[in-house]
């Protein structure tokens, strides 16, 4: 066959997460969406702020070309000020320039475009398992390995013995996700300036340099936990971001990628950022939504929605045995299955329909991620469902 094989497997092995929510879509066709508990996909539940919807009214009344025309390839420059100037109010004076960052179609964007900066065929990222799972797909797309470390199987902070074990000559990055997805954990100051030092001591043991990739959408959804910035505790970190959470745009696709002047290899990566960028096809994000991130740099996440989800979820399932682990951010709980094997938990919880989704898709096994960007009805109605399944197992 003469197509790219490499595509065609992923194309034929879809995302979990997305065959779940399919199948939840088909049966709520078929039973009705009040009698179908889909917890599969991180899709916001809250809707975007008003300055949005202003946002958007104003640039239509500007001439068509300026709204839809092409931008220069890192985004509009008075964009780019903006969120730098914001960036600085939030984390100091150095956290960016306008020149620093390069606006993108999204994390995924992001996030491959950071990858395929730093990589080289044969070199090794390390990932915290467990971890969103495209990251494998993008890492394996540069020719690199993706090397998976487990958190810390009691906290899910990170391990950094494990990490240490598992760098390389050949590691030249390691991706940072907090809060995180799936585990809804926000890695404490101490982990990170830990990991940081793990990082340092072998860089200079093996004579290399490791990138610290920082993947930061949920950064806005916490619940009182600090997310530190992590260029200020590891020089050498990149930070990808996105509104798809914070502003409810999922669909819109829309970040950016920071190259922090703090970074020693910064004139490198800056150019370096924008060659992957071009050649991956990720250029010019979308133009009326650069003009959006502009108006709505520094509006506010309603995380109070979040949080009443969070504790409405929390409380019933741990009423009913359930354990889990408590979400410091984002807005996923991680369930622990109630045998070894999350699949097989997963086939008996959506004969109740519920729609949690397999550990497994994350790199580990024994637990589920159930997703609180629902309607507090869903959840709250949802509890006879886990009643009902959690009998089963007595």
């Amino acid at each position: 066959m003469a197509i790219n094989q490499k595509s065609h497997a992923y194309g034929a092995s879809k995302s979990s997460i997305r065959e779940i929510a399919a199948y939840g879509a088909a049966r709520k066709a078929q039973v009705g969406a009040e009698n179908v508990f889909d917890f599969s996909l991180g899709n916001p539940s809250v809707p975007a702020p008003d300055c949005v919807r202003a946002s958007i009214e104003a640039s239509i009344a500007l001439p068509p070309a300026q709204i839809h025309g092409y931008t220069p390839a890192s985004g509009l420059p008075w964009v780019r000020e903006r969120l730098a100037d914001s960036l600085c109010r939030r984390f100091g004076d150095d956290a960016a320039t306008a020149a620093d960052l390069y606006l993108t179609c999204g994390a995924a964007a992001s996030i491959s475009i950071s990858l395929h900066a730093v990589t080289n065929p044969g070199d090794e990222v390390i990932v915290i398992a467990p971890y969103f799972p495209e990251y494998r797909v993008w890492i394996e797309t540069c020719g690199a390995t993706c090397v998976e470390v487990m958190a810390d199987p009691d906290t899910f902070q990170v391990d950094t013995a494990a990490v240490a074990a598992a760098v390389t000559e050949r590691t030249k990055a390691i991706i940072v996700n907090s809060p995180n997805n799936p585990v809804g954990t926000v890695y404490s100051r101490q982990n990170l300036e830990a990991l940081a030092e793990t990082l340092r001591e072998r860089e200079v043991a093996l004579g290399t340099q490791i990138y610290l990739i920082a993947d930061e959408p949920y950064r806005e959804i916490t619940f009182g936990a600090e997310v530190p910035w992590i260029p200020a505790i590891y020089d050498r970190t990149i930070v990808c971001y996105s509104y798809s959470k914070s502003l409810s745009l999922p669909g819109e696709r829309i970040g950016w990628v920071l190259v922090p002047p703090t970074n020693p290899d910064h004139d490198d990566l800056v150019f370096a950022v924008a060659g992957a960028g071009r050649s991956l096809g990720f250029v010019c994000a979308p133009a009326l939504f650069q003009r959006v991130l502009a108006d709505c740099v520094d509006a506010p996440c309603d995380v109070e929605a979040y949080a009443a989800n969070r504790e409405a979820l929390t409380r019933g399932l741990s009423e009913l045995g359930y354990e889990y682990i408590e979400p410091q951010g984002a807005f996923y709980l991680w369930v622990k299955a109630l045998e070894p094997d999350a699949n097989a938990f997963f086939e008996r919880a959506k004969a109740h329909e519920l729609l949690p989704v397999p550990s497994d898709s994350f790199g580990c096994t024994g637990w589920v991620r159930v997703g609180y960007c629902v309607s507090l009805d869903t959840i709250v109605n949802s509890m006879p469902a886990w009643a009902a399944l959690a009998q089963e197992y007595k």
